[in-house]
């Protein structure tokens, strides 16, 4: 249902964005070859009647119309003008009284209008009137030898002509449009219907590798676009498929390892419980060896709920101002009576005094884990050196033995959890593969660094940088 709200809304979507593509512009070009149109048309019709009226007046002024509006050639003149164009004209005299109205309605009154008094001041007029669709013009009568206004004529056009070829157009420019967009909707709703296919495509393969129906990868190359979408989506159940192989196999190897010494236990105790009079020596060799189990379930308990805490979303760090060289020399007098066990000549090398922020408690567990380690995978009468130095930057930490080694093709995988380079030699010495994990994730979280270096049989090298201000 989801699935088809989402094509029906980017189809229709897409429809509208294209018909909009369309038709906006098409109206707009209607709109814009109207508007020049009149516009030119008007121009044009007063260019020419403006040409026309300047003759007219001429004669006016040659043949002294003012003072005898009988001359049969200024009115014959008048009157064809006014009939070729549909319009009004009036002579107007210099006391601002009508002598000549084409329409015969206002002859001998006096008219007083503001292109009148701007023509009679010797200014050309020339107004265009949409709204009433008319053009007036008005110019001055003068008289060619005095350069003296004798008067002024005034002409009103009607442009319902003009008007009739616009209607005309704007008509047929609506039906072409009209056409025009239902082309364009058709067209819209073919290329709707193509650009959204692939997307339909997309979401049948998303839901197809999430039910586990079909191909184990999305490849849509329809266009770019479907093709990057299927290469990061790919990239990212790639990564999902990583976790979670990585979450399956940590659930594995934590229910064996916790399985482990609890089958042992079982194990011890059944045998006790199978035999009559036990002897006190054997009881207590299965007592003990019980109490060893314990204490192994008991570390790697404690091993796991370190790595819990080390998780960011278990909360942030706890950072203070902490002195390096003591946090160092404290975890040293700890571990010295293990190495001593072993003799296992332990030493720590200040080269001078560190000094910072750091979560003192999670960063002990860490340098601790890799001198412990150093220790437990070395060799009898071996020796584990310990140094620190700082530059402006950073605090490094390198713990180095002349232990077991690491094999070269085991680097890359010692901080995942639970892996061992030598499985059985680890649990002899009681370790339960967390320590390089729970070190890393502490290393991680102050923003730091951690390296490895190694050869079998030769010894391990650790180095561990820190930023001496922490970075939130």
């Amino acid at each position: 249902m989801k699935k088809l709200k989402f094509l029906h809304s980017l189809k229709f979507r897409l429809l509208l964005l294209i018909t909009l593509i369309g038709i906006v512009p098409n109206y707009i070009l209607r709109f814009g070859i109207l508007a020049s149109y009149e516009s030119k048309a008007v121009s044009n019709r007063s260019i020419d009647i403006m040409s026309q009226v300047k003759i007219l007046g001429n004669q006016v002024v040659t043949y002294n119309y003012m003072t005898d509006t009988s001359v049969e050639i200024v009115n014959t003149q008048l009157e064809q003008l006014s009939n070729i164009y549909d319009g009004r004209i009036l002579i107007i005299n210099d006391h601002f009284q009508i002598v000549k109205d084409t329409y015969g309605l206002d002859a001998g009154k006096t008219i007083i209008s503001e292109e009148v008094v701007k023509s009679f001041q010797g200014e050309e007029i020339n107004k265009y009137d949409a709204d009433n669709r008319y053009i007036e013009l008005a110019i001055p009568l003068r008289n060619t030898d005095t350069k003296e206004n004798q008067g002024v004529m005034l002409v009103s056009v009607s442009t319902d002509s003009i008007m009739m070829n616009y209607d005309y157009l704007k008509k047929n420019a609506q039906v072409i449009e009209l056409a025009i967009a239902v082309i364009i909707l058709a067209f819209a709703m073919f290329c709707a219907k193509r650009l959204v296919q692939p997307f339909g495509k997309l979401t049948k393969s998303l839901e197809d590798i999430q039910t586990e129906n079909e191909q184990e990868e999305l490849m849509i190359s329809d266009y770019t676009e479907t093709e990057a979408i299927s290469d990061a989506f790919n990239e990212m159940l790639g990564r999902m498929r990583v976790i979670d192989d990585s979450r399956q196999e940590f659930v594995s190897n934590v229910s064996h390892e916790l399985k482990t010494p609890l089958t042992s236990m079982k194990v011890l105790a059944d045998s006790l419980l199978g035999q009559e009079d036990v002897p006190v020596e054997l009881y207590k060799d299965f007592m003990n060896d019980i109490a060893e189990e314990i204490e192994r379930e008991n570390k790697i308990i404690n091993d796991l709920l370190s790595l819990v805490k080390m998780d960011k979303a278990a909360g942030g760090p706890n950072i203070t101002q902490a002195n390096v060289n003591e946090l160092l020399e404290m975890i040293m007098k700890r571990l010295r009576p293990i190495a001593e066990k072993r003799n296992i000549e332990l030493v720590l090398e200040s080269f001078r005094p560190v000094s910072a922020e750091i979560d003192e408690v999670k960063m002990t567990l860490a340098l601790s884990n890799l001198v412990e380690n150093a220790i437990k995978y070395n060799k009898e009468d071996g020796w584990v050196h310990v140094s620190l130095n700082a530059d402006h930057k950073y605090f490094f930490v390198r713990v180095e033995d002349s232990g077991i080694g690491i094999p070269e093709e085991c680097l890359e995988h010692i901080y995942e959890r639970f892996f061992r380079a030598d499985k059985s030699h680890s649990r002899e010495i009681g370790g339960t593969g967390l320590g390089l994990a729970i070190t890393r994730n502490a290393v991680l979280m102050h923003r730091g660094a951690i390296k490895a270096h190694s050869k079998e049989g030769e010894g391990t090298i650790f180095t561990v940088r820190i930023p001496l201000t922490y970075i939130v």
